[in-house]
Order: structure tokens, then C-alpha cells, then sequence
């Protein structure tokens, strides 16, 4: 079995640096944890791209890396048992199956955390034979009311002398001083709803087989389109057909089989117009670099000398700026107000769950809101999920209030509380998200009920995804975690020293592909409907700013798309994942932008709450 976890990292783009160390350790996982070679690179996937390592893998990681796993069992076993989701850090009873015998109290990890990490060192050690040891236990969480480094920044780009650490007084309530001394927003922001689809009551759960392939079909089309507009590529010939001259083909990469996309084989299905819709096999050995996942719409160039494998010299995966550049919004925009626009907005962006996994009291929204009267923004984003479906406290039906009632109370009256107390010239704008139990399980998602004239126009929600503009600065958001999703399906090859960034070449898909999810088949538990997906899923230019909200390391980037060729000028996107504001019982992070005339000139943290 090495050579088959050897085989899976190679493909994934992957070395070694004591080859026969590593895989020894990592045959022992895959024994202890019954774990395939592929779902192995998967998890170690995910653990290099939240510590931003490069695609050497190094023996001294591997004893964060068990930690790891060891988590991911933990979160499978409270997935198998439906009635109860421990939240719970005695990690060593979860992985030795005492659960059953165990009753399991949600308290703060500080009355068994010393224990559980007693238990957890030595599960290590017996799990690796004797052979290694980590020097550092599992972390316990520090309760959100308990945490210290509140408010403190992460990560920044373009840093100004005027962002600092906000230091964190006592709040007293109903302050007469505080209410007269506070600063209002120099202006109100303008507000456009650039696209919000589906619309709210709209039919889902009703496509067809018919619905999927139009979806993919248009894919295709739309993009064999662009190019030829271009002018730099032919019009687009049938890949399957047998040639000794070098053509250009556009069409969707599959795979041949369920599962993980692998280098071998991989397919390449043109359009019905092209090809009647046929596949082809796809040899990419000559190519040095390449980025590719099934459902990714591309251009090839290449030749197919026996008609049954397409020989690729070159991959195009994104439409040339000149096209993107000329194209426009659809027509429907929703004018939420008439005020004077600039290209300058300040902006704080929050991802949920909103809440800790102990209780329903909305903490971390309370003291996002609460930073928010500080720091004066002029719009406030927050994407859900709001009433987090998988919470332990409604999986379990420990709740006596319905969920409409709930996000009623707990986030419609906080943020109608925040915008009376802020005054006229503040906006928020909610995205909902499928884990809402609140809402429809569907993506895409309509938006929210929300009547604006209830809340003086200044609460607004759109769909998910959707796309705004606040003063012409656009912004697109989806609360998907595409990211994630991606970087389990992507494989990838890189030259010697050529760039590893892997987070910044999964955000630059969505761009380059112009649709906000754009993988197919969807992940499994991505509710997609095609029935709704050609409209709402589809974007035709760049926006200023992208939010992605995922489960990976949060950052804040400047993407840069195009080639720059023949002093071509490259389209920029400031593009945020803004990580989640509640993390288990624990406080996570948000992200304050300040947008000035185009993404190089702006400012961007990632804040801890």
C-alpha cells in the first residue's frame, strides 16, 4: 500500500523529504484510522493549505498532521450518531469508542482538559507503535467569554498607519456620554442589488435530467463563445475527431469514473454543436504546469493523431480581460437608494455560525456589533449561517422557540437595535445560507424575507450567491464553501520553482471560470438545483471585491487574472475569506476592508473577535 500512497501524493503534486519515513508513518494512519490512500492526501490536502506549506511534504509535520486526523475521526463518530453531537475535547474516550458508556456534559473544556490531554499523549504514542511522539498536545479550546487576544489583527494587506488594534474597555450600558460622543459615517453608502436570483417563493427541487445537461451545455457554449470573440483563438473543432495538425477544442473536464479526479484518465467533453457531445481521453503528460477539476469549462490546444486521445500542448482556463472587460451586468438592478456614488466604501465582512456550539446566545454577534459602533463602517455584510442547522442545541431539539422566531429575535432585533443606535448613514446586507434551518435547503438560495421599509432601508438581504455594488465599488459573495470543495478535486502540476499558492489558485477559478461554483458533479452535500443554476450561478465580469467565506485558512489577497501579455492590462480582484466568526466554543475571526479606487490601493484585516 506505500506505493499506492505514494502514487496519490505524486498526482497530487506532492514530494518527499525522507521519503521512507513518511510513508511508513503514513501506511500506520491509513491501518489505524481505515483510511484509502486518496482519502490520506485528501486530509493532508486540507492540513497544508490552512498552514500555507509548500508541496514538500516533511516528516516533521507528521505529528500535527495525526492530530489532525485524529480530529476528523472525532467529527465522523458525532456524524454516526444522530441523537447526540459531542462537543467535546476528551478526544482519546471519542477514538477508543467509549462513547456509549460515557455521558458527555457541554461544559468549558477546562474542568477534564488536563485529562483529556494526558489520554490523548499517550493514544499517540500507542498509536504510532512507540515510534514518535508530538511534543505539543491538542490544544483545548479557550471558551469564547474566557478568550484574551480580543480584536487583534491576523493579517493585513496594504497596511495604513491608521489600523490598529482597537483596545477593549468595559461597556457601559446606556451611556449617556458614549451615545453623545460617538462619530457618524461621514456618508451614507449608495446601494445596488446588481442580480439577486432566484427570487423568494421560487420552485426548487423540480430539475431534470434535461436541466443538467442544458446547464452544462451552456458552460461550454458560452465559453467556446468568448474565445472566438477574443480574436486570439479559431473557431473551437470536434477533439475526438482523428488529426495530425494541431487544433483548438473547448469543453468540460470529467472524469471517467466516480470519484477523485485522477491524471490518469481524464476526459474532455465538448459540445453538442462540436462533437454531439462526445468525450474524449486527455493525455496532459507534456505539459509542465497545469491546474484542472471535473466540471472546469477549457480551452485545449493539441492533436489527436489516432482519434481516441487528445495530445495537449496548452491549456486555457481563463477568458481574455478584453472580453470581460466589455461585458456588462445583466440589465436588472434594484436601486436601493439615490445617493451621491464614489468609488470608496468601508466595509466589515462576518461569516457564521454566529454563535458557540454551547449555547444560543449569539456572543460573537453581539461583540462584532459592538466593534462595529467603534469603528463606524459604512456597511456591514454577514453571511450566513445565522441559525446554524448543525448546531448540537437544534440537532438535539433543545430549543423552545421556532427558528423564524429565533432569527427574529436573536439577529433581526440585534441589528435593528445596531442601526437605530448607529443612526442613517449605516447599511447591513445578509446572505443566507443552506445550513439556515431557517430557510430553504436549496443552492442557489433565494434571499431572505426581509421587508426594508421595516427596518428604516437599511437592512437588505440577497441571494446566495449574489452580487452588490455600494458606491460602484462590486461586490460578489457565496456562502458556499467552494473553496474547500475545490481543493479536495483539484489536482495539479508545477514546474521547479514555479508559485505554490494554492489558496490564491483555488480563488483564481472562480474567477476564471465566471461562475461561483463551478465544479461538477457538486460535492455531496451541496443541494444544487439546475433548474436555478444557469442564471444565478454565472457572472460575466470581474468584481472589485470576492467573499468566500470556507473552512480553510482565512486571507486576504489581490488576484491578478490574465497572462499580461503585450501590455495587456491585468484585471484585479481584492478576494476575502473571512473565516467564521464562531468556531467551535471558541471566537474566530472577521475581516474590515476599506475600498479605495481599486483593490491595490485598498486596505484589508483579518481581525480576531
Amino acid at each position: 500500500m506505500e506505493e499506492e500512497i505514494k502514487a496519490e501524493f505524486t498526482r497530487n503534486g506532492f514530494n518527499f523529504d525522507d521519503e521512507e519515513e513518511i510513508l511508513q508513518k503514513c501506511l500506520t494512519f491509513c491501518i489505524q484510522y481505515k483510511l484509502s490512500a486518496s482519502d490520506l492526501v485528501s486530509s493532508w490536502d486540507i492540513y497544508s493549505l490552512n498552514r500555507g506549506l509548500e508541496f514538500t511534504v516533511r516528516s516533521s509535520h507528521m505529528g500535527a498532521f495525526l492530530e489532525q486526523l485524529q480530529r476528523e475521526q472525532v467529527d465522523k463518530v458525532k456524524q454516526k450518531d444522530s441523537g447526540l453531537h459531542l462537543y467535546s475535547n476528551d478526544v482519546a474516550m471519542i477514538l477508543h469508542g467509549n462513547i456509549e458508556e460515557t455521558e458527555v456534559i457541554l461544559d468549558t473544556p477546562n474542568a477534564k482538559g488536563t485529562s483529556a490531554q494526558e489520554k490523548l499523549s499517550d493514544s499517540a504514542q500507542k498509536t504510532t507503535g512507540g515510534k514518535f511522539t508530538f511534543e505539543k498536545p491538542l490544544e483545548s479550546v479557550t471558551p469564547f467569554g474566557s478568550r484574551k487576544n480580543k480584536f487583534v489583527v491576523q493579517t493585513t494587506i496594504n497596511e495604513q498607519p491608521n489600523i490598529h488594534t482597537i483596545k477593549v474597555e468595559e461597556d457601559h450600558e446606556n451611556s449617556e456620554d458614549d451615545i453623545i460622543k460617538r462619530v457618524q459615517p461621514s456618508q451614507k453608502c449608495s446601494l445596488l442589488i446588481d442580480r439577486s436570483q432566484p427570487e423568494p417563493g421560487c420552485r426548487f427541487m423540480y430539475d431534470r435530467i434535461e436541466d443538467k445537461f442544458n446547464f452544462m451545455e451552456n458552460c461550454i457554449k458560452k465559453r467556446a463563445t468568448a474565445y472566438v470573440s477574443s480574436g486570439q483563438y479559431e473557431e473551437p473543432v470536434d477533439p475526438s475527431v482523428a488529426s495530425q495538425k494541431s487544433i483548438f477544442a473547448v469543453g468540460m473536464i470529467c472524469c471517467e469514473e466516480e470519484g477523485r479526479l485522477k491524471e490518469k484518465p481524464i476526459l474532455l467533453q465538448s459540445s453538442v454543436e462540436h462533437s454531439g457531445g462526445q468525450r474524449v481521453r486527455l493525455d496532459l503528460q507534456k505539459l509542465n504546469q497545469f491546474s484542472i477539476f471535473p466540471g472546469q469549462v477549457v480551452g485545449i490546444e493539441g492533436h489527436n493523431p489516432s482519434g481516441h486521445c487528445l495530445i495537449a500542448s496548452k491549456i486555457i482556463d481563463s477568458v481574455p480581460s478584453s472580453i470581460t472587460s466589455t461585458e456588462q451586468q445583466p440589465p436588472k438592478r434594484q436601486a436601493l437608494d439615490h445617493v451621491i456614488q464614489s468609488s470608496k466604501v468601508s466595509l466589515i465582512v462576518a461569516a457564521g455560525p454566529f454563535t458557540t456550539s454551547d449555547n444560543l446566545l449569539f456572543e460573537p454577534l453581539t461583540e462584532l456589533l459592538s466593534y462595529a459602533r467603534r469603528k463606524q463602517p459604512q456597511l456591514l455584510v454577514l453571511l450566513g449561517p445565522f441559525i446554524d442547522s448543525d448546531h448540537p442545541n437544534l440537532r438535539k431539539g433543545n430549543v423552545d422557540q421556532t427558528f423564524d422566531d429565533m432569527f427574529r429575535v436573536e439577529v433581526l432585533g440585534k441589528l435593528q437595535d445596531y442601526v437605530e443606535y448607529m443612526g442613517s448613514s449605516v447599511n447591513v446586507i445578509l446572505m443566507p445560507s443552506f445550513r439556515d434551518a431557517n430557510h430553504d435547503f436549496v443552492f442557489p438560495q433565494p434571499a431572505f424575507e426581509i421587508r426594508p421599509a421595516d427596518f428604516n432601508h437599511q437592512i437588505y438581504s440577497v441571494s446566495n450567491p449574489g452580487m452588490f455594488s455600494a458606491n460602484e465599488v462590486k461586490v460578489a459573495c457565496c456562502t458556499v464553501d467552494i473553496l474547500k470543495h475545490l481543493s479536495a478535486e483539484e489536482i495539479c502540476r508545477n514546474p521547479q520553482g514555479g508559485s505554490k499558492q494554492r489558496l490564491t489558485n483555488l480563488a483564481k477559478h472562480i474567477l476564471n471560470q465566471q461562475s461561483f461554483y463551478p465544479l461538477y458533479p457538486p460535492a455531496e452535500e451541496v443541494p444544487l438545483d439546475f433548474s436555478l443554476a444557469n442564471e444565478a450561478l454565472q457572472f460575466s465580469s470581474v468584481p472589485d471585491i470576492l467573499i468566500l467565506p470556507s473552512d480553510l485558512a482565512h486571507f486576504v489577497k489581490v488576484l491578478s487574472l490574465g497572462e499580461g501579455n503585450d501590455g495587456e492590462e491585468q484585471d484585479k480582484c481584492l478576494c476575502i475569506n473571512p473565516g467564521r466568526l464562531a468556531r467551535g466554543e471558541g471566537g474566530g475571526f472577521f475581516v474590515e476592508i476599506n475600498y479605495s479606487g481599486n483593490p491595490e490601493s485598498s486596505t484589508a484585516s483579518v481581525i480576531r473577535i
